[in-house]
């Protein structure tokens, strides 16, 4: 498949995460009705609250590893696609940059595209406590952890992210359920972590909101680069040399002599 290809199908992909994920946690997640229009007495909640979100960032890779897997291998991620070259299972140059390119601009052109949606309501504005989802540490984390804790969690929570990812995309695994697989963990990851950094393991899924909020919150997305590419890269190194078919033969062989 040629290099465009793939990298328009990363576009598109990572484009539907952030319009998908970040979209719900800023135009549903604590939408209520409006007491005013429907009478105080049936006025009832409608927002899908932090387990929603979860599961919509879970439903964004889990429909488009379904749509464009066999594309480009839905990646959706830079540090998704650094763990996957460590790992051995993607090729590094001009691949891994076009993916790269590709992901941060579909992530800023979703995040365009909610502040676009969002702006359609009076009041909305970017000084909130959780604009544009964006990801942060410290004053910036929703539930006010400190540098040092948002860097552990991404680190360890992108790491198990690739683990999984790895295992069940290997030829070894069963197969056809790859998708849900990982569109589960996904979940799992934001129910953990979403109050401690609202939830990054994804670069590109943090600068995407950041430029758009900009100040402080731009400033913090270093963390969110060099965490997630860590823990992926960790885990990719370590699949790759442990747990690989290559490794297993390898070991047993050894075993025989």
């Amino acid at each position: 498949m040629p290099l465009i290809t793939r990298c328009v199908a990363e576009f598109i992909g990572t484009s539907w995460l952030v319009l998908g994920g970040c979209g719900s946690a800023v135009l549903a997640a604590a939408y209520t009705a409006d007491a005013a229009k429907i009478g105080e007495n049936t006025a009832f909640p409608l927002g899908i609250g932090l387990v929603g979100v979860s599961l919509a960032f879970g439903l964004t890779v889990l429909t488009m590893a379904s749509a464009i897997g066999h594309i480009s291998g839905c990646h959706l991620n830079p540090a998704v696609s650094f763990g996957l070259f460590a790992a051995k299972r993607f090729r590094g140059g001009s691949d891994l940059l076009g993916y790269i390119v590709a992901q941060v601009l579909g992530a800023i052109a979703a995040s365009g595209l909610i502040y676009l949606i969002a702006t359609g309501k009076s009041g909305f504005t970017l000084n909130g406590s959780n604009p544009l989802a964006a990801n942060g540490f410290g004053a910036h984390s929703p539930g006010g952890y400190s540098l040092i804790t948002c860097l552990v969690t991404e680190v360890v929570l992108t790491f198990f992210f690739l683990m999984i990812i790895l295992g069940a995309t290997d030829r070894r695994a069963p197969q056809n359920i790859a998708p849900i697989t990982i569109g589960f963990a996904l979940t799992l990851i934001h129910l953990i972590s979403i109050p401690v950094t609202n939830t990054s393991v994804n670069p590109a899924r943090s600068l995407g909101p950041a430029i758009f909020v900009g100040g402080e919150i731009l400033g913090q997305v270093w963390l969110f680069w060099v965490a997630p590419i860590l823990g992926a890269v960790l885990a990719g190194w370590l699949y790759s040399t442990v747990f690989s078919e290559a490794a297993i033969s390898e070991e047993a062989m050894r075993e025989t002599v």
